[in-house]
């Protein structure tokens, strides 16, 4: 009987042993992927070269273009005063600093002078500047400024009102010439009925005018020479000076607004110094050199979304 019991015991364990479920592990619960948001592509801004005028101290310019071409900085618009846009004008057809150099190099004075005659007739100027307009058309290989590889301006000053004019279209050594035109040196210019002279009159580093064809970042080269250290010794000395004190006070308000300002050391390099050629181009290049961390680190703030 004990023996049955027992049996009876052993074999109810055995079912409620069997019928015991194994314990399920509970499966937790999804959580939605977090969305990671991509990193902004950097900002497109257009930068801006706007290069002074100075007369030949204006191939300090291809030294600041050599400079910036060896960083990767290549302006989207050039625009230029009297000697810059000579400068300009050959850049913006797609010449390199190094061809620059070549070209300032290779240049006669005598290629861009042809003197006029007021002995016999009526003259504005000592210098008929068709010269200069031959020299950039042929450098150019006769395109029009709306041709060239690099948008590109060049500033003028209308004869009879004072105004400013920015040429962006048309015959672009007419327009150099235009801008070129100093008053007393060269005769001014007639284009469809007004007459223009010297954008340095008026602009002597066109910072505004980079912005005006839309840069949204702007280079500034100012060659202009002070007016305390300038000579004074002949009638085109006494023109520069003028000049000179006339684009100090402009550039006092026009340079505000360049968001880096390049100021080759020229020291006392005359404007008809022709000789001082290489070392105006090396001093353009040390003057880019030393604010080039400042030119990148306002680059990368603008870029920056």
């Amino acid at each position: 009987m004990l023996s049955r019991r027992l049996a009876l015991l052993f074999l109810s364990a055995a079912v409620i042993a069997g019928c015991k479920t194994t314990p399920v592990a509970e499966t937790p619960a999804l959580q939605p992927p977090v969305a990671v948001a991509e990193p902004l592509p950097p900002k497109k801004i257009k930068i801006g070269l706007a290069l002074g005028g100075g007369a030949a101290r204006g191939f300090a310019h291809i030294g600041v273009i050599k400079a910036l071409e060896a960083q990767g900085i290549y302006p989207d618009v050039v625009v230029g005063t009297s000697a810059g846009s000579v400068v300009g004008a050959l850049y913006a057809a797609g010449n390199t600093g190094f061809q620059l150099q070549k070209m300032a190099m290779d240049m006669d004075e005598a290629q861009i002078s042809d003197w006029a005659l007021p002995l016999f007739r009526k003259s504005t100027g000592v210098l008929k500047g068709e010269a200069l307009q031959s020299y950039i058309n042929k450098l150019v290989n006769n395109q029009p400024m709306e041709k060239l590889k690099i948008p590109f301006g060049a500033v003028a000053t209308d004869l009879k009102d004072g105004k400013p004019i920015l040429f962006q279209r048309g015959n672009t050594g007419m327009a150099v010439r235009a801008s070129s035109a100093v008053p007393g040196v060269f005769q001014p210019v007639t284009i469809s009925g007004h007459t223009y002279v010297d954008g340095g009159l008026v602009a002597p580093v066109p910072v505004r005018f980079a912005r005006d064809m839309g840069a949204d970042f702007v280079i500034a080269v100012n060659i202009s020479t002070q007016a305390d250290v300038q000579a004074t010794v002949s009638s085109l000395d006494v023109i520069m000076q003028t000049f000179s004190i006339m684009g100090q006070r402009i550039n006092e308000y026009e340079l505000r607004d360049a968001d880096i300002v390049i100021t080759p050391p020229l020291g006392k390099m005359a404007g008809n110094d022709f000789n001082g050629r290489n070392q105006a181009v090396l001093a353009g290049e040390q003057a880019a050199a030393q604010v080039m961390a400042q030119i990148k680190q306002k680059l990368e703030a603008k870029r920056r979304p």
